[in-house]
């Protein structure tokens, strides 16, 4: 079982990782935040653009009910890796990872933070 603080830590330590923040999707809050320089900030973005991505799969696809597994956008020196949960009690949050691409494997990144994101629900 990990917590909150533990999560982000584990996040900081995939191998690559810039900064990492747990936003609670429903407000659009950070709920905490490390190597972000903005969190609260950060935290409104990556809500909306998650929203955004959820109605356009919506509109562009006839699949019903499904449920994203994570969000990757890249840039020209990150790779921003969005993944989503549901927690029990505190609603839908969203586990947001910046990696270097130079020094990062993004499909092993992927696999750590599902675990990551695993452990803190589950706990």
């Amino acid at each position: 079982m990990i917590g909150i603080e533990d999560c982000l830590s584990e996040a900081m330590s995939i191998p690559g990782a810039l900064g990492a923040i747990l936003v609670d999707h429903t407000s659009g809050m950070a709920v905490a935040g490390k190597g972000i320089p903005d969190p609260g900030r950060a935290a409104a973005g990556l809500s909306e653009a998650y929203r955004a991505t959820l109605d356009g799969i919506a509109m562009a696809s006839e699949e019903r009910g499904f449920r994203i597994e994570d969000v990757i956008v890249t840039t020209g020196s990150a790779y921003h890796l969005v993944r989503p949960m549901e927690m029990m009690f505190d609603g839908p949050l969203l586990l947001c990872v910046q990696l270097d691409v130079e020094r990062s494997n993004l499909a092993l990144a992927r696999r750590r933070l599902r675990t990551i994101t695993d452990e803190l629900v589950a706990s």
